[in-house]
């Protein structure tokens, strides 16, 4: 069985282990990881790369219309347009020290972007996680990531990255909402158990709670598969965020 991550310096290295080796964090908490979100346009990227943020997060999707037609671009859908490519994006980020996670919003960007991060691998000896919605998830929609051809994909270029999978989701505030079923946590069990990466799991804060069991299985079934991040942009009370740790321990990120 494969290790939970790779040596110092590779993409799959745990990000604990790497910004506690490079003095950024104090213990082995994920807790004390901090995250920019949606770091797509050149001004946001601006203020992440100036942040005190130790991971920058941007979305990947092909440009389908512009002088930048067919080339990746960062944008979150609804947006098919951006003022940053891919490339001119990974140019400002090889000069910081910050950890990486790209999240694919199309199988078509997959490809020609790992083209792009195979020609600056060897400047960035940092924590690299590739991400995309793999399958629907609780109130999540059908427009997922073909599993198959993005892991394959990522794969042929880059043995060595982290994956992070995860379910299309949705919020009702004025439903009840479910969690994630045992049937979501095994179907991606089954696509988990072919890989020899680390896998990390992004899940929404709301629908942690009714979802422990399931969640607490699924990564007790490899150590590659190596927590997950609560995300989501419900508010919630001192009291709730506690006892979602205290639930779920391993999502501390």
């Amino acid at each position: 069985m494969a290790t939970t991550a790779g040596g110092p310096g590779s993409w799959s290295e745990n990000i604990l282990q790497y910004f506690l080796r490079n003095n950024q964090i104090t213990t082995e908490d994920g807790a004390q990881i901090t995250w920019y979100h949606a770091a797509n346009h050149k001004a946001q990227l601006k203020e992440a790369l100036k942040s005190t943020a130790h991971m920058i997060e941007a979305d990947v999707l092909l440009a389908s219309n512009g002088s930048d037609h067919g080339q990746p671009i960062m944008a979150h859908p609804p947006e098919s347009s951006s003022d940053n490519t891919l490339q001119e994006w990974l140019t400002e980020v090889v000069k910081s020290n910050k950890g990486i996670k790209l999240d694919f919003k199309s199988l078509a960007a997959v490809e020609p972007s790992m083209v792009l991060l195979e020609n600056v691998k060897r400047h960035l000896r940092r924590p690299m996680w590739i991400n995309a919605d793999i399958l629907p998830g609780p109130n999540g929609n059908s427009r997922v990531v073909d599993a198959k051809p993005f892991i394959d994909t990522v794969t042929s270029f880059f043995p060595d990255v982290t994956f992070s999978l995860g379910w299309t989701t949705g919020w009702h505030p004025e439903k009840v909402n479910e969690g994630y079923t045992w049937t979501m946590v095994k179907e991606m069990e089954c696509i988990c158990s072919e890989l020899n990466q680390p896998v990390t799991f992004p899940v929404r804060a709301a629908l942690v709670r009714q979802s422990c069991s399931q969640l607490l299985w699924l990564l007790q079934k490899s150590n590659r598969l190596s927590g997950c991040r609560i995300l989501g942009s419900q508010r919630f009370s001192l009291r709730t965020l506690k006892g979602l740790l205290l639930c779920f321990p391993v999502c501390r990120e």
